[in-house]
């Protein structure tokens, strides 16, 4: 899924979400950051760091078959669990989602998050999501 962005402005898949503090406070805007850019004609393939976790799950949920196989593998998922307890093919996709989600803590309730995404024009087009940045990098570097 791409994001159409009528401005022409590029927003690189940023989710931006204004979220309120429970104190009723300032909006606060989840942290994000941009850790590797390359262009290749018109396009251009980025890696952002986030701790935007709904930002990571929408992009989880656009990554194809190839994208989760790359990740099924920078996870080693084959190689923690035996066959017979991974769960069968429909319910992988929840399960390496839980594996992903597992591995981004990066301090007590601290996860994070890297987003491979690819603009062509004004088209924007989560393709990759990771816990870690050398699986990430790999992604977009293969591009």
């Amino acid at each position: 899924m791409g994001i159409e962005n009528p401005s022409g402005l590029h927003l690189a898949g940023l989710a931006i979400l204004a979220r309120l503090p429970s104190n009723g406070g300032r909006a606060k805007m989840p942290r994000q950051e941009l850790v590797f850019e390359k262009e290749i004609g018109d396009r251009r393939i980025e890696v952002i760091k986030t701790y935007d976790q709904a930002f990571a799950r929408d992009a989880f949920e656009d990554m194809d078959e190839a994208a989760q196989a790359h990740l099924w593998q920078s996870l080693g998922i084959d190689e923690s669990y035996e066959s017979e307890e991974l769960p069968p093919q429909p319910d992988r996709r929840d399960f390496l989602w839980e594996e992903a989600w597992d591995a981004a803590r990066e301090d007590g309730s601290l996860l994070s998050f890297f987003v491979v995404t690819e603009a062509i024009g004004r088209r924007v087009e989560n393709l990759y999501v990771s816990p870690d940045w050398p699986s990430a990098e790999a992604f977009a570097m293969a591009r």
